[in-house]
């Protein structure tokens, strides 16, 4: 574990159980676990609590104060083995906490690859978290929310339990979610109220004049022509036969877990 490259602080307590890549450097006052498991060139800094199974891809950096891994604020956690695995190259700010997953669902609470978490985010148990999101200073969202990739959410933005927010989908300062997020769309308010799609993110991200014209009409299908849920997500279903990025929103509609924001 103490490789010749390995930074690990005389104050960190680290328990000998604990697999840390030689490459790994851990700050003063940091507390590690048996069961943590962190991969080549990720940087804790000081002042961190790592607990529980918790496995951490390569090259993260873990700003101060972050409290990652502990167990699920739930009631009905009676202590059972559950995890929380962690992509590469995400960024961790101050003041964040993520809890390991539950019985009642995968057991695992999961982050992808490359994503912005701001200070004092809080990502509950059973959360599935994909690639290149943004989540503001003071996201917080609840248990089994799952939030696909590029999705962004605003400071303060709070998800109720078992939501789920689309791919390049984007919420406003404050927003309160407690209805599914559909991807490309807009949010704000509380409650959540659509306003458009998420253009500027697209263009950003490579989307052509075409894919996001057909992304605005499917809006429009599915919040402003006055069609029913259902036959909006018919409607929806024949646009995406000739548009790829249309199934995105039809294969969403089909999974909701507790209807969309309208």
């Amino acid at each position: 574990m103490h490789g010749a490259k390995t930074v690990i602080h005389a104050s960190a307590v680290v328990h000998p159980g604990a697999r840390i890549d030689p490459t790994v450097s851990i700050g003063p006052y940091c507390v590690i676990g048996e069961h943590v498991e962190i991969g080549r060139g990720t940087t804790v800094a000081s002042h961190v609590v790592l607990d529980g199974d918790i496995r951490i891809g390569e090259e993260n950096t873990i700003h101060s104060f972050n409290s990652l891994g502990g167990a699920p604020q739930d009631k009905k956690y009676s202590g059972e083995r559950a995890s929380v695995i962690i992509g590469n190259r995400n960024t961790i700010r101050e003041f964040c906490t993520f809890n390991r997953g539950t019985a009642q669902d995968a057991g695992v609470t999961r982050i992808g690859d490359d994503n912005w978490i701001m200070a004092y985010v809080h990502i509950a148990h059973d959360c599935q978290v994909g690639s290149n999101t943004i989540f503001a200073n003071n996201a917080q969202i609840a248990g089994h929310v799952h939030v696909g990739d590029h999705a962004i959410l605003g400071g303060f933005t709070v998800v109720h339990q078992f939501v789920s927010i689309g791919a390049h989908s984007i919420t406003a300062m404050g927003t309160i979610l407690l209805q599914d997020l559909p991807p490309y769309v807009m949010a704000a308010g509380n409650t959540a109220e659509p306003h458009g799609i998420n253009s500027e993110g697209l263009k950003r991200r490579g989307f052509s004049p075409n894919a996001i014209a057909s992304i605005r009409n499917a809006y429009k299908t599915l919040y402003k022509s006055g069609l029913t849920l259902a036959q909006a997500k018919e409607e929806l279903s024949g646009q995406a036969r000739d548009v790829p990025e249309i199934g995105l929103i039809s294969d969403f509609l089909s999974s909701a877990r507790r209807g969309i924001i309208r």
